[in-house]
């Protein structure tokens, strides 16, 4: 007598597939059948006042009138109170090759980032500068950077 060619994996992978099979027949069955049920109207969901999702319909006399033009999509526009007066301060670190330093401010000891497009001359570590400040992505950043 041979040995049969089904393996205990086979058999256990073919069960599996015949199970996958009749379940998913049987979901097809269930929404056969409920599919008279799924009307529109039970399918609709709302927005209240509030902006909760309801199955209630708003209620008209709280509807507000909303001018289309006074809606932002993009990032807000500056205002020019962002930018504040002119300071003075000496460079603390600044490396030409990767185009961005630190300043170190006289009053306050704060260090504030700078960049190479905000600078209007050439400047190296130890110069005295004036700067204003611009409010950046991470914080306060020099801008219109100026030897003394």
């Amino acid at each position: 007598m041979t040995k049969s060619q089904d393996t205990f994996n086979k058999k256990e992978k073919e069960k599996k597939r015949l199970k996958k099979r009749l379940e998913k027949n049987q979901k097809r069955e269930e929404r056969k059948t409920n599919s008279g049920s799924g009307e529109l109207e039970n399918m609709l969901a709302y927005v209240d006042e509030n902006g909760n999702l309801t199955d209630t319909p708003p209620d008209p006399s709280k509807k507000k009138k909303v001018n289309a033009s006074s809606i932002e999509i993009s990032v807000p526009r500056r205002e020019e109170e962002d930018v504040v007066s002119v300071r003075t301060g000496r460079i603390d670190f600044f490396n030409d090759s990767k185009g961005y330093g630190f300043i170190k401010e006289n009053d306050t000891q704060e260090k504030y980032f700078v960049h190479i497009n905000g600078l209007l001359d050439s400047v190296k570590e130890g110069d005295v500068v004036t700067f204003e400040l611009e409010r950046g992505l991470k914080g306060l950043n020099a801008i219109s950077v100026k030897k003394v």
